[in-house]
């Protein structure tokens, strides 16, 4: 297993480590302890969301940070590749558990158009967080909630961060 990992490219291990950090719930979890009671009712359907919208934000960053990187394409299909296999065993999981047809990358490549649909037709904007959290708020059917608006958006600028310094790192940026 050693040897495999040396073989490995540095846009490899970047697409890995990326995907590990998307795909990670200690964020999500420590904003989920952090949301006030009002918001608890639709708990569930925002701890969801906010896992799909780090996701989409760590894809979304690859494109925002890495616009005219020659390594972007590539890095970005990597990225995405790995994504869908989380998505199809999440999926089959799902449907062996629940008895249900569910395909979890179509649910996240939905929700990744409406939030970018969101910011196309916000170009006013002072930055992106600003139509991510009201649209993520919408999307888990709290539209007027301030702390669903507030976590969509907290979520959506970390990771962003993160992802911003992790190619800073590695110098891809």
């Amino acid at each position: 297993m050693e040897e495999s990992e040396k073989k490995k490219s540095k846009l490899e291990m970047a697409g890995e480590d990326l995907f590990n950090f998307a795909i990670d719930r200690q964020d999500v979890m420590n904003l989920m302890t952090r949301l006030p009671e009002p918001a608890k009712d639709r708990r569930a359907a925002i701890e969801h969301e906010l896992q799909l919208l780090k996701i989409i934000s760590v894809g979304w960053s690859l494109s925002y940070y890495l616009p005219n990187s020659s390594q972007k394409d590539e890095l970005t299909a990597f990225y995405w590749q790995l994504i869908h296999e989380f998505s199809k065993s999440l999926s089959q999981t799902t449907e062996l558990l629940l008895h249900q047809d569910m395909d979890y990358f179509e649910m996240v490549k939905n929700r990744l158009d409406a939030y970018i649909q969101q910011m196309q037709e916000r170009p006013d904007a002072p930055e992106p967080a600003v139509v991510i959290g009201p649209e993520f708020a919408r999307v888990c059917g709290t539209p007027e909630d301030v702390h669903t608006v507030m976590v969509g958006s907290k979520i959506f600028i970390a990771t962003v961060g993160e992802v911003k310094t992790y190619l800073e790192r590695i110098k891809l940026r």
